[in-house]
This record gives C-alpha cells, sequence and structure tokens, in this order.
C-alpha cells in the first residue's frame, strides 16, 4: 500500500497550509495523492514548535532526512527569523545569522537537510495570504486594487477584523467577488481563480522542491 514519504517533513502553523500546499506544488509539477505524498505536512497548531528543544526532537526522529518550518512572519520578518535562528542554535550551529531572501535551506549532520520559510518572501511582514495574493491574475490587478480601498473603508465603518490580519480581508473579499464567489484558498489555486504560477510565487516553489529534492 502506498503511504506518505514520512522521511521528509514539513511543519506548519497551521491545516490552511496543509491543505494549500498540495494544490500549489501539484500545479509546479509535483504530483500529490492522498496516501502517496512526497512530503509528510504537519500542522502544530500555532508557532509553538519554534523552541530548541522541539526542533532537537525532531531532528532526531528515527528515519528523518528533510526537515522545513513555514511560518508567517506576522509583524516582523527578521524578529521572526531571530527566534527561529534562537531555537535552531543548539541543533544546528552554523546557522546563518540572515535568512537568505530566497529561503533557507542547510545540510546538517547525518547527512540531513534542513530548511525555513518565512511568509511571504522571508523579508516582508505578513502571512500566507500576503503570499497567496501574489497569485493574483494580472488582469485582476483592478479589481484588487479596489478591493483593497473597500476593506479599508469597510474597517473605518466598523469591520471587527484585527489591523494585523488585513491581508486576510483582503484576500478572502476578493475571492467573494470571483466565479464562483467565496472559493476556499486551496480551491482557489485548484480552480486557477489565483494562479499557482504566477512568477511571483516560484521562488517559494523552487525553495520546497530544492529542499526536498523533488
Amino acid at each position: 500500500m502506498a503511504s506518505s514519504d514520512k522521511s521528509k517533513r514539513l511543519i506548519v502553523e497551521g491545516e490552511q497550509d496543509k491543505r494549500v500546499i498540495p494544490y500549489l506544488m501539484e500545479a509546479n509539477g509535483i504530483p500529490w495523492k492522498k496516501g502517496n505524498e512526497p512530503v509528510d505536512i504537519k500542522p502544530y497548531g500555532g508557532d509553538g514548535f519554534i523552541d530548541p528543544y522541539r526542533i532537537s526532537a525532531r531532528l532526531k526522529e528515527t528515519g528523518l532526512t528533510h526537515l522545513g518550518l513555514m511560518l508567517d512572519a506576522d509583524d516582523d520578518a527578521s524578529d521572526r527569523w531571530q527566534s527561529i535562528r534562537n531555537a535552531c542554535l543548539q541543533s544546528i550551529p552554523n546557522i546563518p545569522e540572515q535568512i537568505p531572501e530566497t529561503g533557507l535551506i542547510i545540510n546538517i549532520k547525518d547527512e540531513k537537510k534542513f530548511g525555513v520559510w518565512i511568509m511571504p518572501d522571508n523579508q516582508m511582514k505578513g502571512m500566507l495570504e500576503t503570499f497567496l495574493a501574489y497569485m493574483i491574475p494580472g488582469e485582476n490587478e483592478p479589481l484588487w486594487q479596489y478591493t483593497h480601498e473597500v476593506v479599508v473603508e469597510a474597517k473605518v465603518r466598523g469591520a471587527k477584523f484585527i489591523n494585523s490580519h488585513i491581508d486576510k480581508a483582503y484576500i478572502y473579499s476578493w475571492l467573494a467577488w470571483q466565479n464562483p464567489p467565496g472559493r476556499q484558498l486551496h480551491n482557489a489555486i485548484e480552480e486557477k481563480i489565483l494562479d499557482p504560477q504566477h512568477p511571483k510565487a516560484q521562488v517559494f516553489i523552487n525553495w520546497f522542491k530544492t529542499l526536498y529534492d523533488l
């Protein structure tokens, strides 16, 4: 019976990340069949896995050959990287002081590969939804800009979303105006409402493929 590759693991913050990545990868040439996944994606339920003991334990797991961490930058990508680096130093003393713009990929002891990606692009503040906004098709740019105007006005008029979630409000509002309206993020990728092969998404795609030797 086919099974997912447990030797290659990606730890993410939540279920949304776990749902989106397979559709994104499959649209970029990586077959992703249920029960025969090329990478085992584990949602943690937050960023609590950024801890020296948890990372050390993951890296010592029997049979593990590739480990990736994917997190949202939230308000500051640099601060996020420093917290990740501090948590990794015990296990990976040669981890660089700055994360590369193309994402971290490093060979560590026991011939393992370790990688980190900070959404959206390792440099800017933001989250998964910020990254997915890179995939807005060019012909939709006028509507995308109008979405920003509407969301800002909605906030002025009392919309309840918190400021740090404005990128979520942007993309879900934009999706509400598509055909069909209100598709979930992974469905929007599958149905090409978002463009999974957009040039702005390719740096992440390349990081993923290189880290996991796909």
